[in-house]
Parts: C-alpha cells; sequence; structure tokens
C-alpha cells in the first residue's frame, strides 16, 4: 500500500457493514466515531448498524449456509491457509490499524496479528481432520455410524481487547467446520474485524459465510438474532455480566454457547521459585496488553521468605516501563481504552490504599490527552481489597503474602472465576499438586504465557463455558449425528 502512515491504513479500510459478500450502509446511513484511545481524536466514522441491518446479516448467512457447509473440507482448508499468509503479509499496516484504535503498543500489536493468523493455519489443518467412528452394536445386531456436521449459522461476538485474535479464534473454526456467521466486533475497535473480513474475502471466502455488522448499539442489534431461532450457536468473549445476559436469551431458543468471560487470575511465587524467572513471566502476565487481558495476573500471591526481594524487583522492572502512544518507538505502556478504564482502575487503586497497601511504584493518572494509568505496584494488598476480587484491566499488580501452600491455594481459589492461574516453584511434585488443587481451566506452570491455537484455551466457574482453539476447538462448531443401521 504505499508508504505507511496512520491515515493511510485508516482510509485503506472499509467503513460500511460487510452483509452478504458486500459493503452496504447501514440504514438510514447512520455512523458511528472510532476514536484513538492514546489521544481522544476521531480516526473515522463506520456504519452503526440497526436491528433490521442484523437480520439482514442474518438472512445472508442462513441463506450461505447449505451450500457452504457441502463444500469440501480441503477448500476451506485453503481459504484459511491463504488468509494466513495474507494476514502474514500485512503484519505492517495490520498493526497499526490496531493501534491507532486500541492503543496497544505495535510491538504488541504485530504479536497479535501474528497471533490471529495462527488461528487461520491452526484450523486450516483441522478442517480435513473432521472424524466420525463405524462400531459394532453390542448385540451384533447393527451398526453405529457416527458423523460431525457444521452446526449452523453462528453468531459470533468479540471484544475490544484483542480486536484481531479474538475474531481469528472463532472465525476459524466456523470456516473449518463448515458454518457460516454473523460477527459483531467491540464498538471501540471494529476497524480490525473489517480489515479481516476484506482479507478473507480477498482469500476466496464465499459471500454470505462472513457477515459484519458494526453497532453503537450491541443489545439491540443481537438480541433479536439470537431470538430469531434461526442462527443455531452463539460464541461471545467478554464480561461475565454480559455472558450472563446472553445466555439468558440464548435459553429461549436454546442455543449452543461458547462463553469466554472474565478472570481474576492468580500468581503464585513459592519460595523456591527461580525469582529471575518469576519476575520475568509476571511481567508477561501482567502487562501484556497493558494488563488489559482477561488472561492478565489480577493477584499476586508471594511466599513470605522471597517477598520483599520479588517486590523489590518487579517494582524495579516496571518503574522502568516507558509510557506513551503505542505509535511511538520503545513505548510499552499504551492507553487504556477509554475514560471509564482509566476511572475503574483508579477507583480500584484508591480503595486499596485505603485499606492499607503500599504503592512502590505508580499508581496515579497521567495528564492527557489520552487515557493513560502508570504502571503500578502495590505491596501488603488486604484480601479485602475490591481489587482481590474485581478485574483490574489495567497496568497495575497488588502482591499478598502468604506462610505456605494450603494458604496459598485456598487465597488463589477464593474467586467465582477460574480462567487462568499462574504458578512459580522448582519442587516438582508441588508443581503438580498445586496445579491439580488451583480451580482454573488454564495453568501457566513457570511461564506467564498460556494461550496458544494448538492448545485449549477456556476456563471454569464464571470464567465461560466450553474451549477454544487447541483439537477441541472445531468440536464447538460440530454437531455429533449417530446413524442406526440394522443388519
Amino acid at each position: 500500500m504505499g508508504e505507511l502512515t496512520e491515515s493511510g491504513v485508516v482510509d485503506a479500510v472499509g467503513k460500511e457493514l460487510f452483509i452478504g459478500g458486500k459493503w452496504v450502509p447501514s440504514s438510514g446511513g447512520r455512523t458511528f466515531a472510532v476514536e484513538d484511545p492514546a489521544t481522544g481524536r476521531v480516526l473515522c466514522e463506520v456504519a452503526d448498524a440497526s436491528p433490521e441491518d442484523g437480520k439482514a446479516a442474518l438472512d445472508a448467512a442462513v441463506a450461505a449456509q447449505a451450500d457452504w457447509a457441502k463444500t469440501a473440507p480441503r477448500e476451506r482448508s485453503e481459504i484459511l491457509r491463504r488468509a494466513y499468509e495474507l494476514l502474514n503479509s500485512r503484519v505492517d499496516e495490520l498493526a497499526l490499524l490496531m493501534t491507532l484504535e486500541m492503543g496497544k503498543p505495535l510491538a504488541e500489536a504485530k504479536g497479535e496479528v501474528a497471533y490471529a493468523a495462527e488461528f487461520f493455519r491452526w484450523f486450516a489443518e483441522e478442517a480435513v481432520r473432521i472424524d466420525g467412528g463405524y462400531q459394532v452394536a453390542p448385540n451384533g445386531s447393527g451398526r453405529f455410524l457416527v458423523t460431525k456436521q457444521p452446526v449452523g449459522p453462528c453468531l459470533l461476538i468479540t471484544p475490544w481487547n484483542f480486536p484481531m485474535a479474538m475474531g481469528g479464534r472463532k472465525i476459524g473454526p466456523a470456516i473449518a467446520a463448515g458454518c457460516t456467521m454473523v460477527i459483531k466486533p467491540a464498538e471501540q475497535t471494529p476497524l480490525s474485524m473489517l480489515a479481516l473480513a476484506a482479507i478473507l474475502t480477498e482469500a476466496g471466502l464465499p459471500a454470505g459465510v462472513l457477515n459484519v455488522v458494526t453497532t453503537s448499539d450491541p443489545g439491540g442489534v443481537m438480541e433479536p438474532m439470537i431470538k430469531d431461532g434461526r442462527a443455531r450457536k452463539l460464541s461471545f468473549t467478554g464480561s461475565t455480566a454480559v455472558g450472563r445476559k446472553l445466555l439468558e436469551q440464548c435459553a429461549d431458543k436454546v442455543l449452543r454457547t461458547s462463553m469466554e468471560l472474565g478472570g481474576n487470575a492468580p500468581f503464585l511465587v513459592f519460595d523456591d521459585a527461580d525469582l529471575d524467572a518469576a519476575v520475568e513471566g509476571a511481567m508477561q502476565a501482567k502487562m501484556r496488553n497493558i494488563g488489559e487481558a482477561c488472561t492478565a495476573a489480577n493477584r499476586f500471591y508471594v511466599q513470605r521468605g522471597v517477598a520483599d526481594e520479588f517486590a523489590r524487583r518487579l517494582t524495579e522492572r516496571m518503574s522502568a516501563l516507558p509510557l506513551g502512544r503505542g505509535t511511538e518507538p520503545g513505548v510499552v505502556v499504551g492507553p487504556l481504552i477509554d475514560s471509564d478504564a482509566v476511572a475503574k482502575v483508579t477507583e480500584l487503586v484508591a480503595d486499596a490504599t485505603s485499606r492499607g497497601a503500599k504503592v512502590l511504584t505508580g499508581g496515579t493518572t497521567v495528564d492527557g490527552p489520552g487515557n493513560f494509568y502508570q504502571a503500578t505496584v502495590l505491596t501488603e494488598v488486604p484480601r479485602d481489597a475490591r481489587m482481590a476480587s474485581e478485574e483490574i484491566f489495567g497496568p497495575v499488580a497488588p502482591i499478598s503474602v502468604f506462610d505456605d501452600e494450603d494458604e496459598a491455594v485456598a487465597a488463589a481459589n477464593d474467586t467465582e472465576y477460574g480462567l487462568v492461574s499462574y504458578v512459580y516453584t522448582n519442587d516438582l511434585k508441588r508443581a503438580l499438586r498445586v496445579s491439580e488443587a488451583l480451580e482454573a481451566g488454564m495453568i501457566g506452570l513457570n511461564q506467564g504465557i498460556v494461550s496458544n491455537p494448538a492448545a485449549p484455551f477456556g476456563g471454569v466457574k464464571q470464567s465461560g463455558l466450553g474451549r477454544e482453539g487447541g483439537t477441541v476447538g472445531i468440536d464447538e462448531f460440530l454437531e455429533t449425528k449417530y446413524i442406526a443401521v440394522s443388519l
């Protein structure tokens, strides 16, 4: 696309709804603004879908479903493979686009584009491995044939914090399974999804298989589609509060659901841990995406014998992180997504300090423009602080001390969430004991990053239902059919 400029990457993206393979304006021509969270500047206006637009998108998905389901697995695989290659060939412009609308530093944005592409490569390989079975009935009188078929038209809802990766994690298996879909990206970050739709079209995805509706009224647009009855699957990534509402709406038509919801990840450091590795892992688990991740370490529990040294090292690292606009070279701490996010982090830190927590570094907002908050480390954080039970979703690391293994596990499990837990220890027996005792869908054992397209991603308790990625990810978009054969 020639010289890479901010205005150039924004102008290159379609701003209309993508329905039935065509870019179309919203009914009434309504639009809403997309802002740069680092400056508050309006990047562009995009189409603001109405419930009627949502119905048109669902109509397109339903109309395309039968033919798409019959498409050869190898053809679906090759479309995904081409999309993988296109994403990697355009990483620079896609990363810049993402940084502009979401705020994360360019280096992280490039990593997310690569991560999103990997879902297409992974599910390109899974598309041709959808299997079934042939079994002799126990009494010998017949045979059981088992096959898997696409679940049907799907509704996909993605969050603002990983605007391209979360799309890839849902679109990839849906395409591989033979499902059509309507996807609604978060209103804060629609541009990455619109760019992804164009890339998939270029890769050969037929009209109507993927439909994108951008809207400032997600509830008003999505609820009629959920209750329509023709969609057969909903996959949602977002807050637990919204997930509960969606589950209620899905109950009426008994839609299959996948829910990747909130997290409150504990990060346990035992006194036999490699502290260098633990601090490095803490930086990854806390500061990935500026702390705006459901997998972010939300509570640090450190054994008393190493607590002071861990806090000192972590403070040294956190206080040295460059803060600024994500497009600036070397920046690690970009802006939070909006002013509400800054207000929430500010409230949580104020609550903790009012209860006795000590600020070792940071602890304040940064004068505007932009939605910035300093990288922060707190110690002596009491268990009744709000941030012990609420997602921080920002660059704040609260440290509490524990004395023994049972106390650490009890504190870690004392939450309604159960997405991921992190454990640092060099004792193999303890590592296995604690990993099995922690109530979480994923464990980072001596590592601060767990996400991988080839591994099942998901949580327990109120962190969600189902799994994305890995060999089980495609099963969320397939129905198992049993055919009884009498001999």
